[in-house]
C-alpha cells in the first residue's frame, strides 16, 4: 500500500496463533490482502483503501467484521444487570433497538466499548471489540447473579457490515428489512439464514450491520457482493474502515479509549448515564467530570503536506501540549488528519494552530472539533 493507504495500526503483523474468520476463504479469492488486527487475520484492502473509501462515501461499501465479540447476557433480570454494569442508560430504550455503551473498571478506564442489543429484559445480546471480549464476558461473569448465565458467542455469529447512500438498496435486493430508525434493528431470514439487521455502522453514512450464522455467512456475503456490486460499491477492508472511522472522529479502542484513557477524556460522557444510580466507574467518572479532564480528544487537521499517525508529539509554541492517538490521510478531504489528546491546561481552542512533530518535521495542524466530515448517519 503507498503511505497515503497505510492505515492499519502499526502494531499489525500476522503471527502464528492468528485466528481465522468464516470468509477467508472470498476475500483471499477477491485478492484481499491481510493484517492481523485485534488477534484476528483480516483484509485490509482488496482494490485499495482510498478507492473502497471512496465508494463507500459515494455508493456502498460491504465490510466482513466478524472478528468483532459476540456475548449473550440471559436470564432474569438481564437487562437489569447490564444496566447496572455498563455505562449508558439501558431503560432509554427498550426491544428492537441497540446503543453503544462502554465497559469500565473502578477506577473509570474504558475496559471496551460496544453494542448492546435489547432483547428483552431478560436477554441482552453485546458486541464488543474482538481484542476484549474475553475480559468483557469474565467481567460480566465474576459481578453476575447466580440466576445469570452469559456466554462468549465469538464464533455463533458473523458481522457483515453494508455501508454508504446505497445501502439500503443493497438490503432491499436481499429482501432484509431496511425501515428503521438509527439503532433500530430486526430478526429476518435470507435463504434460510437467520440474519439480525440493525442501522449501525462506524463510518458515519446510512448503513447496516448484519449478524447472520458464522457458519453459513458465505451465503449472505456472496448475496450482498453482488448487490453491492451492482450499485457501483466495492467491499472494503480495515484500511477503508479506519479511514472512514477516522474522518468521523470516532474512537478505537486502544486509541482514543483505553484503560488510561477515560470516557470524559475522550468526549464519550454522552455514553454515560450519568442520573444512574449505579454502573462500573461510575464515582471515578463523576469525579472527574466534576472536575474536569486534564486532557480532551481534539481533532488536527494538517496545514501542510504530510500523513499524520498515532503517537505522534502535539506541541505549542515548541512546548508539548499532547499526542496522536489516531492518523491518517483524509481520502475526502485529500490532507492529513488526527484524533489527539490535548493537555486541558494548554488552553487550545479551536481554530488554533498547533504543530506536530513529524519524525522530526514540524508540522502545521488547526485544531477542530470532529467529525473532520459531514455526519450523515441518521
Amino acid at each position: 500500500m503507498s503511505a497515503e493507504e497505510s492505515t492499519a495500526p502499526e502494531s499489525s503483523t500476522v503471527s502464528g496463533s492468528v485466528l481465522h474468520g468464516p470468509l477467508e476463504d472470498r476475500h483471499r479469492a477477491l485478492g484481499a490482502g491481510f493484517a492481523e488486527f485485534g488477534g484476528w487475520l483480516m483484509p485490509v484492502a482488496y482494490a485499495g483503501t482510498v478507492a473502497e473509501h471512496n465508494a463507500t462515501r459515494t455508493a456502498v461499501g460491504l465490510f466482513d467484521v466478524s472478528h468483532l465479540g459476540k456475548a449473550l447476557v440471559r436470564g432474569p433480570g438481564a437487562a437489569a444487570y447490564v444496566n447496572s454494569a455498563l455505562t449508558n442508560d439501558l431503560t432509554r430504550i427498550g426491544p428492537g433497538k441497540a446503543q453503544y455503551t462502554l465497559c469500565c473498571n473502578e477506577s473509570g478506564g474504558v475496559i471496551d466499548d460496544l453494542i448492546a442489543y435489547y432483547v428483552s429484559p431478560d436477554e441482552i445480546f453485546l458486541v464488543p471489540n474482538a481484542a476484549n471480549t474475553a475480559a468483557v464476558v469474565a467481567e460480566l461473569q465474576r459481578h453476575a447473579p447466580a440466576e445469570l448465565t452469559i456466554t462468549d458467542e465469538h464464533r455463533s455469529y458473523a458481522v457483515l457490515a453494508v455501508q454508504g447512500p446505497k445501502s439500503a438498496e443493497v438490503l432491499g435486493v436481499l429482501g432484509l428489512p431496511t425501515e428503521f430508525d438509527y439503532m433500530g434493528y430486526a430478526d429476518a431470514e435470507y435463504q434460510g439464514v437467520p440474519v439480525r439487521v440493525c442501522r449501525t455502522g462506524y463510518t458515519g453514512e446510512h448503513g447496516y450491520e448484519l449478524l447472520p450464522a458464522w457458519d453459513r455467512a458465505g451465503v449472505v456475503w456472496d448475496a450482498l457482493l453482488d448487490a453491492v456490486r451492482a450499485a457501483g460499491g466495492e467491499p472494503a477492508g480495515l484500511g477503508a474502515r479506519d479511514t472512514l472511522r477516522t474522518e468521523m472522529g470516532y474512537p478505537l479502542h486502544g486509541h482514543e479509549l483505553s484503560l488510561d484513557i477515560s470516557p470524559v477524556q475522550a468526549r464519550a460522557g454522552w455514553a454515560v448515564g450519568w442520573k444512574k444510580d449505579a454502573f462500573w466507574g461510575r464515582d471515578a467518572l463523576l469525579a472527574e467530570k466534576q472536575a474536569g479532564p486534564r486532557r480532551t480528544l481534539r481533532g488536527l487537521k494538517a496545514l501542510g503536506r504530510g500523513v499524520l499517525r498515532a503517537d505522534l508529539t502535539v506541541l505549542n509554541d515548541g512546548n508539548p501540549i499532547g499526542v496522536t492517538t489516531s492518523g491518517t490521510f483524509s481520502p475526502t478531504l485529500k490532507v492529513g488528519i488526527a484524533l489527539a489528546l490535548i493537555d486541558t491546561a494548554a488552553g487550545i481552542a479551536d481554530g488554533q494552530t498547533v504543530t506536530v512533530d513529524v519524525r522530526g518535521r514540524a508540522l502545521e495542524c488547526e485544531v477542530v472539533a470532529p467529525p473532520f466530515v459531514a455526519v450523515k448517519t441518521r
